[in-house]
């Protein structure tokens, strides 16, 4: 079964970071284990960079934070706190977004698999997790 490409919207806590993503109706999102993901409670999906809008006067009310490579770029609202969106280590040509970040009404089906962040090398070389801001839709 082949899930269409939509868009979804999105934002932060106090909604003056908002954006939209044109991804698939059905998804399956990420929940990570290691430290950093595991205290913000992310789960996310990863989509193309060109599929994201940051939407209105949003990029005033975001900041980035890098640690570690400081590839990772986590974008957050200057205001809430929320991390909705930033660009992944793993796919610095896309974006994931939060999954609780958006509107859930617009997705037919949501999976989440548990990713292990703790164990990263192997875990990436093994999952695919690259290839995510490749796909087009999802079966």
């Amino acid at each position: 079964m082949e899930s269409k490409l939509v868009f979804h919207d999105g934002d932060c806590h106090c909604k003056k970071v908002r954006w939209k993503v044109q991804a698939p109706t059905s998804v399956i999102a990420k929940k990570f284990n290691c430290f950093d993901y595991s205290m913000r409670g992310n789960t996310h999906f990863i989509v193309s960079r060109q599929w994201f809008e940051l939407l209105g006067d949003s990029d005033q009310f975001t900041i980035t934070y890098t640690f570690g490579t400081h590839t990772a770029k986590h974008t957050f609202c200057k205001f809430c706190g929320i991390t909705s969106f930033y660009t992944p280590w793993s796919n610095l040509d896309g974006i994931a977004v939060t999954l609780i970040c958006l509107d859930i009404g617009t997705f037919s089906h949501v999976e989440i698999q548990n990713f292990d962040g703790k164990n990263w090398e192997n875990f990436y070389n093994q999952n695919g997790i690259a290839l995510q801001s490749k796909i087009h839709s999802t079966k």
